[in-house]
């Protein structure tokens, strides 16, 4: 069966730097009827696991570890016996949310993780953070997918005004790392809509004058 990608959304809050602000985040499920891997777990463990199941879970997979993208992921992995991918250089984020329980796999810069006939390739782009990934795939939909977290969003790189992150950082990840793959690439974000790597591109020297930071 040809895996398929998913989606719902949750509510919560995200906080950081002593703030707190209201989010809705985007939940990736990538799989068939009989196994997936979730890409990112926030806010709302029940609802994602209504969403999987009675698939075994291959791992749930971090694009970053601010905790609107993680505060589920323990309470999910636990009840599927799945394990959590993170990078190692987010560690010290992670541990804000968990700070008695490491993820069970490091995320390297090019680790795949095979799912349903798919495979999926880690892409390090940090900028919003340090160990921030991607998740890139040529075998999803008839243009390839790839999933930019908080990297890169419909409009513009992700933020980069709080602890842990920096702007020219990310504006490199997403020239040297994003913008290399097929213009056709579906873009699936960690917030609000889709885009594509082609409809994305035209705007970096916009992006990179600093007139453009959202997220």
């Amino acid at each position: 069966m040809t895996a398929r990608v998913e989606h719902l959304t949750t509510a919560g809050q995200f906080s950081l730097d002593g703030g707190a602000w209201d989010v809705e985040n985007n939940v990736w499920i990538v799989g068939d009827d009989s196994e997936c891997v979730v890409v990112d777990a926030p806010h709302d463990a029940e609802a994602i696991g209504a969403a999987i199941g009675g698939r075994r879970l291959r791992g749930v997979l971090c694009t970053h570890a601010h905790n609107d993208h993680v505060n589920a992921a323990g309470a999910l992995a636990d009840r599927f016996d799945a394990p959590i991918w993170l990078h190692p250089a987010d560690h010290d984020l992670w541990a804000m949310t968990y700070p008695d329980r490491e993820p069970d796999v490091d995320f390297a810069d090019g680790a795949t993780i095979a799912v349903a006939g798919a495979v999926l390739t880690a892409v390090h782009t940090p900028g919003h953070s340090p160990g921030g990934i991607c998740l890139a795939s040529a075998d999803l939909g008839p243009s390839g997918v790839v999933f930019t977290g908080d990297t890169l969003f419909h409009g513009g790189p992700g933020a980069t005004g709080r602890s842990f992150s920096d702007f020219p950082t990310i504006l490199r990840s997403i020239s040297e790392r994003l913008l290399t793959l097929p213009p056709s690439t579906v873009v699936h974000t960690g917030h609000g809509d889709s885009t594509s790597i082609g409809a994305e591109s035209p705007h970096y020297e916009e992006w990179a004058k600093g007139l453009t930071t959202p997220g």
